[in-house]
């Protein structure tokens, strides 16, 4: 049954209404899978055989009363950042030991709603904080994809690397993921996924353990652009639990495949040619422009002239708001304890043994930032910069730019345990070079694959929107599918 597995979302669902198969024969596809690869792939760090057993058993029951939901019986992982009741919950970080909340976030909440199944527990960087995943506690997630040739192992991106992991290779349907400055479009962009990070407010946080709050948005990772919509859709919703969480209709975003692209009006930002860029990102990024015009869309030229800033100021803005954030892992509530001689070494201890190297390091550059004499100079005048590249975006779309097209990443998915990446934290964060001005500006931004590098790993474009505009990622993100087609790793595992 192992080739359930290779059906998209909309293709199950269409199976499950007509009884071809049932919820649990599907399910159970993908737990053998799982259980087969993931030692491999190190993609879940929790599987729930016994709950995704019950809960496939109950879909086939509601199928059984005509009483379906819009993702009834679809088998999905869930990142490890996303509270789920009485399942593991430790945003892959050894501080929050043995961690099981008692109560489910709104994402999660929303797709049982809808009838999904939970599979299990996504392995990520330690929370959130990475873009490779090998900053996990449960240890590095492989990609599925290798170079033609090639036995090398490649990250498969992060922080939400077993979410693309998975999908990419056929261990789940679908998955849950966030996006703090490209950890959903990254990873997707690795594994020839499709990944949406929605408009800041469009999906709760309320039960998402937090990195950043003002720049963390969750959204899905999926095989295509229709599945992307389709969980997108049960994902998004407005939230008394969350402040930020804005009240507007949440469209059917099925609905915008498809519509042409006459008229429209795309921006190619002339500050995305960075130098050193390699040519066969060019040359991706060339022939997008190509598709676009193609299916009548006009081509204009844009200035973004603050994106320079936006690395910098990410890194100033993101780990201030994490010390913030993380302050809370004290060792005295819940989670990994090591006693001391009085409670202030054991904080100290917890922490030190519970905190990976670079969660460590980002408290401590967030620290520094945010500490007297230093505040003024760093983070206020990184938050100034943010607001400049806000009003940058603001000003391409109130000239009437309907979406903004760049490359997703500045390369193809590099090797696991790199060197030059492991001995240069910088090195590695320019990674996020092309996604992070979107998280600091509170915009969409979708992910899409558009080729094959010259070594045969994908390579992905991104689509920038206006706010809440969603359905024009997905109508201009659908033409670079059909272009492109599809791309699937050969199995080698």
């Amino acid at each position: 049954m192992s080739d359930l597995t290779k059906f998209t979302i909309a293709e199950a669902r269409a199976k499950l209404a007509a009884k071809e198969f049932s919820a649990t024969e599907l399910t159970e596809s993908y737990l053998s899978a799982i259980d087969a690869a993931n030692p491999t792939f190190n993609a879940y760090v929790a599987v729930t055989h016994d709950k995704a057993r019950a809960m496939a058993k109950a879909s086939d029951a509601r199928f059984a009363k005509g009483e379906a939901g819009a993702l009834e019986g679809i088998p999905l992982g869930i990142k490890d950042l996303f509270a789920t009741e009485g399942v593991h919950t430790q945003a892959a970080s050894h501080v929050l030991d043995a961690f099981k909340p008692r109560y489910e976030s709104t994402v999660t909440a929303n797709l049982w709603r809808d009838g999904a199944v939970m599979l299990g527990k996504l392995n990520m960087d330690e929370f959130a904080m990475g873009s490779s995943n090998e900053t996990s506690y449960y240890g590095p997630v492989k990609n599925p994809w290798r170079a033609r040739g090639s036995n090398r192992d490649l990250v498969p991106g992060g922080s939400s690397g077993g979410s693309a992991s998975a999908v990419a290779g056929w261990l789940a349907a679908g998955a849950t993921a966030t996006d703090t400055g490209g950890s959903i479009r990254q990873p997707a962009a690795f594994t020839a996924t499709v990944g949406i990070k929605p408009t800041y407010g469009r999906v709760s946080r309320w039960g998402v353990v937090a990195f950043a709050s003002s720049l963390d948005q969750a959204g899905p990772i999926a095989r295509d652009v229709r599945d992307a919509a389709i969980m997108l859709r049960s994902m998004a919703s407005v939230d008394d639990k969350d402040t930020t969480s804005v009240d507007l209709p949440v469209p059917d975003y099925e609905a915008s495949l498809g519509k042409s692209l006459k008229g429209l009006k795309i921006g190619i930002p002339r500050e995305y040619r960075v130098d050193g860029m390699p040519a066969e990102i060019e040359a991706l990024w060339q022939k997008g422009i190509a598709w676009m015009k193609d299916a009548g869309a006009e081509i204009v030229d844009i200035s973004l002239p603050h994106t320079k800033y936006a690395l910098p100021a990410y890194y100033i803005v993101a780990p201030a708001e994490a010390s913030s954030n993380l302050a809370r892992y004290d060792g005295v509530r819940y989670g990994l304890r090591v006693p001391g001689k009085d409670i202030v070494e054991m904080y100290e201890n917890s922490r030190a043994a519970g905190f990976g190297r670079e969660v460590k390091r980002r408290i401590m550059i967030g620290t520094y930032v945010l500490s007297a004499g230093y505040y003024d100079a760093y983070y206020v005048k990184a938050q100034k910069v943010r607001t400049l590249i806000k009003k940058d975006f603001e000003d391409a779309f109130a000239a009437g730019v309907d979406a903004i097209l760049t490359p997703a990443t500045p390369s193809a998915a590099f090797g696991l345990a790199d060197q030059d990446m492991a001995a240069d934290p910088v090195k590695m964060y320019l990674n996020d070079i092309f996604t992070v001005t979107v998280n600091m500006a509170g915009l969409p931004g979708i992910a899409v694959p558009a080729g094959l590098d010259a070594s045969g790993l994908p390579l992905g474009l991104q689509l920038i929107g206006r706010p809440f505009d969603e359905e024009m990622l997905f109508r201009t993100g659908a033409v670079i599918e059909k272009a492109a087609g599809r791309f699937e790793p050969s199995k080698w595992w």
